[in-house]
């Protein structure tokens, strides 16, 4: 009785790291790294970060805000855009 309680226990911490929704929710640990390690690792700015989080994740908290997810990369990188080709053009002048 006494071991089995203890399993149970440990499987009750277990589950809790696992599916901790504010530092490691199921949606941000769907594959082998975390998406913001990958960003970090890359040195991403905020504009191409998201694009990379949005991507991720697309679809994974909701299959029902999947295109959301991807519509929402999208604005991110066409402020990406954005900001590079003002750059160029301010350069060129």
């Amino acid at each position: 009785m006494v071991i089995r309680d203890q399993k149970q226990n440990l499987e009750e911490k277990l589950d809790a790291v696992i599916n901790d929704p504010v530092n490691h929710p199921s949606h941000y640990t769907s594959s082998k790294i975390e998406v913001i390690e990958y960003i970090l690792d890359h040195g991403f700015d905020y504009l191409l970060g998201n694009v990379v989080k949005y991507i991720s994740r697309a679809g994974l908290k909701s299959k029902d805000t999947e295109i959301q997810d991807l519509e929402k990369a999208q604005w991110y990188l066409n402020r990406k855009i954005e900001e590079l080709k003002a750059k160029q053009q301010g350069g060129q002048a």
